[in-house]
């Protein structure tokens, strides 16, 4: 995708566009829209990254086990016991 692009999507359509790369939590889509404009596609990536490293711990290993669960179960990471 063109960066151009995605530097002039209105907010409704960023997060309709984004709103699912971090699995179903389309808030964060919300909060990297506010960091606009982006260089790069790796700059993209770079905020998405940046804000879930700024979140508490807890909220991260929600995030990690909702894309976990969906190729492993919890066990498998050595998160939860089976």
């Amino acid at each position: 995708m063109d960066i151009e692009k995605v530097n002039s999507m209105d907010f409704g359509e960023f997060v309709d566009v984004f709103g699912n790369v971090i699995e179903r939590c389309p808030l964060i889509a919300a909060a990297v829209w506010s960091k606009r404009p982006f260089s790069g596609l790796g700059d993209l990536e770079k905020h998405f990254f940046a804000f879930i490293d700024g979140l508490p711990l807890s909220e991260t290993e929600h995030i990690s086990s909702c894309i976990a669960g969906r190729f492993f179960p919890l066990s498998h990471w050595g998160r939860l016991t089976p």
